[in-house]
This record gives structure tokens, C-alpha cells and sequence, in this order.
């Protein structure tokens, strides 16, 4: 636990009592604060009871005696419409930030040179940070790894100098932590998503950006138009340098692929040229994988770790459970889990590691577009399998285009692709489940959906699973 002194011998209210609440709330209270809690949910009350937190209905409370609002991230600032507690808060003037926030603040009052590494990006920023994360490990380093990815960043261990914080951050998180002043910040890509909690992607971009705004070595994307805008600024605000990484081949500035080759560039002053090569990684197939491998090495040579190290720990890299992960296979089927993908860019990187053969597991809670933009990669696919609810609108896009199935539920899903994969003749078919859209019609996330998945493919006779899986 970091334990949250800015506060002390104060009065803070923390609301949404998930994972990260609590620990704020824990926090807070560790450091000399007094927390009053508050939730929309029984449950959240619940576990702040039986964690000894005291509990208050925060629409009857007195918010002059606040000194801060502490506010998950999931509890809307300002888009559809600012949450009632935003607006008390607001009201009282009462300061509102998160719990990265607190954990800024610690970092700039106790340690201020303790090394942080924050990374955002539409897609792939939790395959990043857990690969910057073992790189790191690899070498010999305390990694703490978390925020939006596994463990709350306040329950991790304190900021101190021999200690590196990798912190995964969605743009919900970086417009609760306005002093966000990373050594390292990597923003890998942006594209749409959240656009109801944020209103446009201006405001969403803009969102991003503060990410990289403060950070000490900034590491943008350079291959969609957003992040090349905001590199561009950068650079005329005069920082020191910006690396910029690119999978669209050789490029003038920074870190960039040469197919599976990363090479690195100037302005990096450290050695220049091609340090590793990802062929042969299945836990890094894929252009897309490519971009956050070049951004995890840029981010831990920027610490210290040395290319050849790099090299070793990207070829150890185990994968992250639900993108791209192997689950095993049943004669020349490989059969994929992509559960992650909950929009149709993160389900573009899926069917782009593939080039044929595709029996592609899709459907949910459809995202603003649909599948659309997917078109391009409909050649590779063999046969759809539609659950959920979007598989009506889904099935009128691939009409004329790509056989498809409507399923209704994963598990027939499951059951058809496997057979179709093992009767199609194909020297390598993949059953790939890689929804393009959320899961909460049938699942509460897509971690429930991708286990599910897992089970369902472990179940089918004849299966090998893949070590691990």
C-alpha cells in the first residue's frame, strides 16, 4: 500500500467503492485522512462496511467539510451527464480527482525522482505496460505493476528511487489526475471509443494528450493522425525530444518495424539500429504487437535496460490473458482468444495477425460504427459466428461478403467453429473469438467471456491445451 499523506488531518469523500475506491479509501486513511464513504450500490457500501470504512449518504452529507472528492473512474465527470456527487461537489467547490491522482501527489512530496511509467491508447495499452513491466522485472528491476490493468495503483508499494510504477491509465483515469507528470508516458494509438463519456473525439484525444503533456520522455504512436498532432505540438512546445513509433516501415525520427525487425532510431541517443526480432513470439504476432513492443523497449531503455536485455525479455513475454492468447488446438485448429477486443479496431489487430483461414467468433454490445471499418479483412475470413446482440446488425453487414451463422450464445458458437475449422481441409484454421464489442449482454466482462471461451474449447474432445492456458 502507498499510503496517501496530502490529505492528512483532513476530510476526503470517496465514491464508487470498486477495487480502486477501496484502496483510496485505505490509503487515505493510512496517511492521517478522514474518508467518508458513498456508492449508488449495495454491494460497494457492503465491502466498505466489512473493510471498518464509515459509510455515509453523500446527498445528505455536508460537503463544506470535504477537502477533496476522490471519484472512480467509471462515475461520469462530465459526459452523457456530470454524476449528482460532481455536482455537489462542485457546488461546495470541492476539489474532484482519482486515485492516480493521490498517488501523484505521494510520488511528488516523498519521492519526487521515483521512476513512473504511465501509458494509454484506444488499443494494446495492456499488452504495453505488462510487457514494460517483465522487460523491467527481466533486468533485475522492482516493477509495480497496475491501475487499469490488475491491481489499484494505491495497493501497490510506495514510490521510492530503485522502485518503477508501470500504471496502465484509461482516459477516465488521466481526467481524474490533473498533476500526471510521468518519466515515461506512452501514448500508443488513438481511435474511437468512449465517445458517450466524453462527448467528441476532439475531447477525447485532447484527453490523451495530458498524458504525454508532462512527461519527461514522451513515446507517441506516429500511425494515426491524433497522436501525429499531438507529437507535433509537442515538439513545437519545444520538449527536449519525443520518440515517435511506427509499423508502417522505415521512418525518419524515432523507433519503428521493419516486418517482424525493431529497429531504433535517433533522436535516441543510445545505441542505433536493429536490437530484436519478434518472429516466432506467438505472444507477439501482429503488426499492432509490433507498435507496443517498439513502445515498451523505448519506455525501458529509457530506464536504463539495455537493447540485448530487451531482446531477451520480449522473447519470454508470456501474453496477456484474453488478447491474442493461445489457448490450444485440435489437430492443425489453433483455436484463439481475443476476448479483449470490445471494439472494432482491438478485433481489427486480431484478424490482421491472421492471413486466411479465419472462423471468427463475434457479437455482444455493439460499439458506435459496428464492423464496418472490419471490411478490408473480410477476405480472410471463412465463416462468422454471430452472438449477442448485435448479430442481426452484424449479419447485414457481412451479407454478400462473409458466410456467417447466427449463433445466438458462445457456446454453439464454439461448437460450429470447431467443426466447420476441422472439416474445411485448411492446413492452419483458427477459431478466433474476437467479439468487436462489449459483453455485457450475455457476460458482466470480457475476462467472464474469455474464461468461458477457454472452458468451452478445453471441453471439445481431442483438444491439446497450450501450457499455461
Amino acid at each position: 500500500m502507498t499510503p496517501v499523506t496530502t490529505f492528512a488531518g483532513r476530510t476526503v469523500a470517496v465514491f464508487g467503492l470498486g477495487l480502486s475506491g477501496l484502496a483510496a479509501a485505505r490509503s487515505l486513511v493510512a496517511g492521517g485522512a478522514a474518508v467518508v464513504c458513498g456508492d449508488d450500490g449495495e454491494a460497494g457500501r457492503a465491502a466498505a462496511s466489512a473493510a471498518g470504512l464509515p459509510v455515509e449518504d453523500l446527498r445528505t452529507a455536508d460537503w463544506s467539510r470535504f477537502a477533496a472528492l476522490v471519484l472512480a473512474p467509471g462515475v461520469p465527470l462530465t459526459h452523457p451527464e456530470p454524476h449528482w456527487t460532481v455536482a455537489k461537489a462542485q457546488a461546495d467547490g470541492v476539489e474532484i480527482v482519482g486515485d492516480v491522482e493521490l498517488f501523484c501527489r505521494e510520488r511528488a512530496r516523498m519521492c519526487p525522482d521515483a521512476p513512473f511509467v504511465a501509458v494509454t491508447g484506444t488499443n494494446g495499452k495492456s499488452t504495453t505496460t505488462a510487457l514494460i513491466a517483465h522487460i523491467l522485472r527481466a533486468a533485475g528491476r522492482d516493477a509495480q505493476m497496475g491501475g487499469n490493468i490488475g491491481t489499484a495503483i494505491l495497493d501497490l508499494a510506495p514510490p521510492a528511487a530503485s522502485r518503477v510504477h508501470v500504471v496502465e491509465m484509461s482516459s477516465f483515469q488521466i481526467e481524474l489526475t490533473p498533476s500526471l507528470a510521468p518519466t515515461v508516458g506512452v501514448l500508443l494509438n488513438i481511435s474511437p471509443d468512449h465517445l458517450d463519456r466524453h462527448g467528441t473525439m476532439e475531447r477525447y484525444a485532447a484527453l490523451k494528450a495530458r498524458l504525454v503533456a508532462h512527461a519527461r520522455h514522451p513515446v507517441l504512436g506516429e500511425d494515426d493522425d491524433f497522436s501525429r498532432d499531438i507529437a507535433v505540438r509537442l515538439r513545437l512546445a519545444n520538449r527536449t525530444w519525443v520518440d515517435l513509433v511506427s509499423v508502417r516501415g522505415r521512418s525518419s525520427s524515432g523507433w519503428y518495424a521493419l516486418g517482424t525487425e525493431l529497429v531504433a532510431g535517433a533522436p535516441w541517443t543510445g545505441p542505433l539500429g536493429a536490437f530484436a526480432d519478434l518472429a516466432g513470439i506467438p505472444s507477439l504476432r501482429g503488426r499492432h504487437n509490433a507498435q507496443n513492443a517498439l513502445a515498451a523497449a523505448a519506455a525501458a531503455m529509457h530506464l536504463g535496460v539495455s537493447a540485448p536485455e530487451v531482446a531477451a525479455a520480449l522473447r519470454t513475454f508470456p501474453g496477456l490473458p484474453h488478447r491474442l492468447e493461445e489457448i490450444g488446438r485440435h489437430g492443425a485448429t489453433l483455436f484463439i482468444n481475443d476476448s479483449k477486443a470490445t471494439n472494432a479496431d482491438s478485433a481489427a489487430t486480431a484478424l490482421a495477425a491472421f492471413e486466411r483461414d479465419i472462423y471468427w467468433i463475434l457479437g455482444g454490445r455493439p460499439k458506435e460504427g459496428g464492423i464496418t471499418s472490419l471490411a478490408p479483412f473480410f477476405p480472410r475470413i471463412a465463416k462468422a459466428y454471430l452472438i449477442g446482440e448485435a448479430s442481426e446488425a452484424f449479419a447485414a453487414t457481412l451479407a454478400g461478403r462473409v458466410a456467417c451463422e447466427r449463433c445466438g450464445s458462445l457456446d454453439r458458437a464454439v461448437a460450429a467453429a470447431a467443426r466447420d475449422a476441422a472439416e474445411s481441409g485448411a492446413s492452419e484454421p483458427v477459431v478466433l473469438l474476437s467479439p468487436a464489442c462489449a459483453s455485457y449482454d450475455q457476460f458482466r466482462n470480457f475476462e467472464v467471456r474469455g474464461r468461458a471461451f477457454r472452458d468451452l474449447v478445453a471441453a471439445l474432445p481431442g483438444v491439446a491445451l497450450r501450457s499455461g492456458a
